[in-house]
């Protein structure tokens, strides 16, 4: 099969075309899938570049996004067949081979069936940021209809997930985007309140538009400054969740804690990296409930480039240069189901 393998940490040049043999089927609750295509995050990017998980564990395969078709399963499986399409978050991640290569295997527990009407390409972008988005608004952040949310980077891969997630919750949305087209996508997904960050001071425009009271959440794509900022836009007594490291000092700390702030870290990560397979079926079926949500045309995923397998490392470029809207994902070339 073809793999776009990282040989070392590094920048894209480390990628390369490799034939290996297709992965065996080697537990009794596995499945193996033909991949029809691979989503690509931040987190692949950062990864390749200083792989802090599994260093010694190169070359790998990365990419823990995916999406395909059963190709062959264990003698205990009982949840899919051969043919059924499935789409899960699985390995690329340095231990477990992942998903930008033709076939890959995972546990039957972490897969879900696709979502009826979305093309199997589609699916392949929603695992990571659908889980995010769903484990910072609903499980930490306990969002709840009538509240106010500001999201940052509304237009961004976990963004504007995030953002029709509040939406269908019954949420009032703000956003903070940079340019004209990012905010006409996200006033179509719900957003309320939209803040150029460029040109607005987000803690300004969020206290107008509280009535200076602040929001009851706040979620930060982001990071850096603008999580620190985000302490000072949150109502007393409020949430902020954040999916980046925070580099936090003794006065930030007493802002939050003068607040009365709840500070919550996300990463959807942790379950795989812990092996807590009890809590990879809970994001499973976070996956299994999202899907619900798509066939109901309550969600949905934007894909803004759509790149063939061997350019993966393009793929990384475009991550790294800032400014995607919605996902990247990478195709199988000689995937044929839709």
């Amino acid at each position: 099969m073809q793999t776009m393998l990282a040989t070392s940490a590094g920048k894209i040049d480390v990628f390369h075309v490799r034939d290996l043999n297709i992965p065996e089927v080697v537990s009794p609750y596995q499945l193996r899938v033909k991949l029809a295509a691979a989503g690509i995050n931040p987190l692949d990017a950062k990864l390749r570049a200083k792989p802090i998980y599994y260093p010694d564990r190169l070359p790998a395969i990365l990419g823990c996004d995916g999406a395909g078709v059963v190709d062959e399963i264990g003698d205990a499986v009982t949840r899919f067949k051969v043919g059924d399409m499935v789409y899960f978050n699985n390995g690329g991640i340095g231990l477990d081979a992942g998903c930008y290569a033709e076939y890959t295997t995972v546990h039957e527990d972490c897969c879900a069936a696709k979502p009826a009407n979305l093309s199997m390409q589609d699916s392949a972008a929603l695992p990571l940021v659908l889980i995010t988005a769903w484990e910072a608004l609903i499980e930490k952040a306990n969002l709840q209809a009538g509240q106010t949310i500001l999201i940052h980077g509304g237009a961004g891969g976990v963004g504007h997930i995030a953002v029709q997630l509040a939406h269908h919750l019954g949420a009032r949305v703000a956003v903070t985007v940079s340019d004209d087209k990012k905010a006409a996508l996200t006033q179509a997904l719900g957003a309320e309140k939209i803040i150029r960050y460029k040109k607005q001071d987000f803690v300004a425009e969020v206290m107008a538009w509280t009535d200076k009271q602040g929001v009851d959440v706040v979620l930060d794509t982001v990071g850096g400054d603008t999580f620190i900022k985000s302490l000072a836009a949150t109502k007393v007594g409020g949430k902020v969740v954040t999916i980046m490291a925070t580099p936090m000092t003794v006065a930030d700390a007493q802002v939050a804690r003068l607040r009365n702030l709840t500070v919550c870290y996300e990463l959807m990560l942790t379950p795989q990296l812990m092996k807590l397979h009890d809590q990879r079926i809970r994001q499973r079926k976070i996956l299994e409930d999202g899907a619900k949500l798509i066939e109901a045309g309550k969600l949905g995923v934007l894909v803004s480039r759509q790149l063939p397998l061997v350019e993966v490392g393009q793929a990384h470029k475009l991550i790294e240069q800032g400014g995607v809207m919605g996902k990247i994902i990478v195709t199988m070339g000689l995937f044929s189901v839709p």
